[in-house]
């Protein structure tokens, strides 16, 4: 007779083998969660140094609707919402990691052109507040259509979310290939959410403010003051907005020139900076980073208007020419434009062998 076993039940290899497979997954899914977290705060501490950027679009972005209807406030706001998350993951992000990876030294001037044309934008609106002052119907504001506003503001978004990347993209530089495109990706959307969603909230503010003031007491009150102060608000905001397309401009031209080893104006306004830090005790940091912040918009609105100048003695005095030459072509020798013919007149200079009606 065979021996007698005492444990006949004991695991089969298949058991062992089963654990020894969700311990794999365990270690596995601990390894992903440490990964998720690890690119969760990279992309925080990644999104934090683009906070000045980030501002910037926040306040830039208001001045695009402020001439529009309200139900169409919140349409409009989430077509520029979706034209930024495009061109932040079919643009931006693509190039910024393609170039970082193969030709890194090309960042620098590319940037350096999206400062300049930031420049350009703010010194523009200078140039129009200031020639327009005291015009007769300066106050009143052009109307455009929708989709050539989502354009402009998307168009300016372009730059505003490239020099975001960027900044995320140097606070991780070292990081592998796929880890760099995973936070930057994190950046993109929640950068876009917080900005796009704090545009909706300002500009739906006056909504919110009417709905309180027809209640009672003091909700009523502060719904009042609410739509008496939404705008001001979006005034100081647009001021705030074009100021700073002219220091976010103006401080990427300052940084790339160091970068490109022409130190003498980073170099200048950073001692300056220094001697306004040391020179002003525990408001030394304060005073610095506003030294800093007024050389940049300085020489952002310098080049913003070369810029401008350029551009009014070309492409734009081209366009004024054409316009000038359409409306002499229109205009009798006397000076005076031609009224349009009459009816009666064009029924006489009608073809006299048109079929008869009827």
């Amino acid at each position: 007779m065979g021996q007698f076993d005492p444990q006949p039940w004991k695991d089969p290899p298949l058991a062992g083998g089963l654990v020894a497979l969700l311990d794999d997954v365990a270690v596995l899914a601990r390894a992903a969660a440490a990964s998720i977290d690890d690119i969760g705060a990279a992309a925080a501490k990644a999104g934090a140094k683009a906070a000045g950027v980030v501002v910037d679009d926040a306040a830039v972005t208001p001045q695009y609707v402020r001439s529009l209807a309200a139900e169409r406030e919140l349409p409009i706001i989430k077509r520029i919402a979706v034209g930024s998350l495009r061109n932040k993951f079919f643009i931006i992000l693509p190039a910024v990691l393609l170039l970082s990876q193969f030709v890194p030294w090309l960042l620098t001037p590319i940037l350096m052109l999206g400062g300049a044309y930031l420049c350009y934008e703010g010194a523009e609106k200078v140039w129009a507040k200031i020639a327009h002052h005291g015009a007769s119907g300066a106050g009143e504001e052009k109307v455009q259509d929708e989709t050539t506003l989502v354009s402009g503001a998307v168009r300016t978004d372009l730059i505003l979310s490239a020099e975001i990347m960027v900044i995320s993209l140097n606070e991780v530089i070292d990081e592998a290939f796929w880890s760099r495109l995973a936070i930057l990706a994190v950046v993109a959307v929640v950068i876009t959410v917080l900005v796009y969603g704090v545009v909706a909230l300002i500009v739906k503010m006056d909504d919110a403010g009417l709905r309180l003031s027809q209640r009672s007491g003091a909700v009523a009150t502060f719904g009042r003051g609410l739509v008496r102060a939404m705008p001001v608000v979006l005034t100081v905001l647009t001021v705030v907005g074009t100021a700073a397309m002219l220091w976010v401009g103006g401080h990427i031209l300052l940084l790339g020139t160091n970068e490109l080893n022409l130190h003498f104006l980073y170099e200048a306004v950073h001692d300056v900076e220094v001697a306004a830090h040391d020179a002003t005790g525990v408001l030394g940091g304060l005073v610095g980073w506003l030294v800093n912040t007024v050389a940049s918009a300085i020489l952002g609105l310098i080049v913003g208007a070369l810029v401008v100048l350029v551009m009014t003695l070309t492409l734009h005095g081209r366009k004024s020419k054409a316009a000038a030459a359409a409306a002499a072509a229109t205009t009798r020798a006397d000076g005076t434009i031609p009224a349009p013919p009459s009816r009666a007149a064009r029924r006489r200079d009608a073809p006299a062998d048109r079929a008869p009606r009827g």
